[in-house]
């Protein structure tokens, strides 16, 4: 029985690694929580991460030096190493990763004490600086990758493929800017930012599907895909840059 409500496959990988938390450091904790694609239709059992988060009651130095061994054993399962936070640590970074943490609100499921990400309240000013600024830095990025790659098909392809996964925290951003509630499944949410925005997400459709199927583009493909992509990356930011926070 999937007791941690997470998707098929994914609750019978993390339980071991839960016990193991458990069983030896539970007096240091203040909450366990999973987040990410594992508690959506995006997981995938055979190339998915299984992501979470330990709260500390105190940051301990000592934990992480017993705890990081734990990594090797269960990295080889999909068992990504836990993000480490504190409550302190938490609230006074809300300001500074406002996108990360409104990924985490919108998508994490409390499995051990007390769920403090579900009432977190992140400014709409911290949002959209953070969104603007990345966006912003990723079209310098797609800039000088496109030039560094010098035609290179695997290059291309990871500029575009493998690093998409970032890109959807600010469109949850986005998102949220526009007053709509941030989405969970990857499909969902640019749907809802094409919706909001009115910027064409049909190249970003083409490049998820293309890390779903683990497609391999040619470069004739992936040199049209970088012409919409920048456009549509550009023309997020401009629309970001114009968002009035009242």
């Amino acid at each position: 029985m999937n007791d941690l409500n997470m998707k098929e496959g994914a609750a019978g990988k993390f339980k071991p690694f839960l016990d193991v938390v458990l069983n030896n450091y539970k007096d240091k904790l203040h909450s366990i929580h999973i987040t990410g694609s594992a508690l959506t239709e995006d997981f995938n059992p055979d190339t998915s991460d299984i992501n979470s988060i330990l709260v500390l009651n105190k940051m301990d130095l000592k934990f992480l030096e017993d705890f990081a061994p734990l990594g090797k054993k269960f990295g080889k399962k999909k068992i990504s190493s836990p993000l480490i936070m504190t409550q302190e640590y938490i609230l006074s970074s809300l300001d500074v990763f406002p996108v990360e943490f409104l990924t985490i609100k919108t998508l994490h499921k409390t499995v051990f004490g007390e769920d403090i990400f579900s009432d977190l309240e992140i400014k709409r000013a911290d949002l959209r600086h953070q969104c603007e600024r990345e966006l912003k830095v990723r079209l310098i990025g797609l800039r000088q990758g496109y030039l560094t790659s010098a035609g290179n098909r695997k290059f291309l392809s990871d500029l575009f493929i493998s690093s998409f996964s970032g890109y959807i925290p600010l469109f949850r951003g986005i998102i949220v800017l526009f007053d709509k509630p941030a989405a969970r499944e990857n499909e969902k949410v640019l749907s809802t930012l094409q919706e909001v925005s009115g910027v064409n997400t049909g190249v970003f459709r083409t490049v998820l599907k293309a890390k779903k199927d683990k497609t391999k583009l040619s470069i004739e493909v992936l040199n049209s895909i970088f012409e919409d992509y920048y456009k549509a990356i550009e023309k997020l930011g401009d629309i970001t840059d114009e968002i009035v926070i009242i």
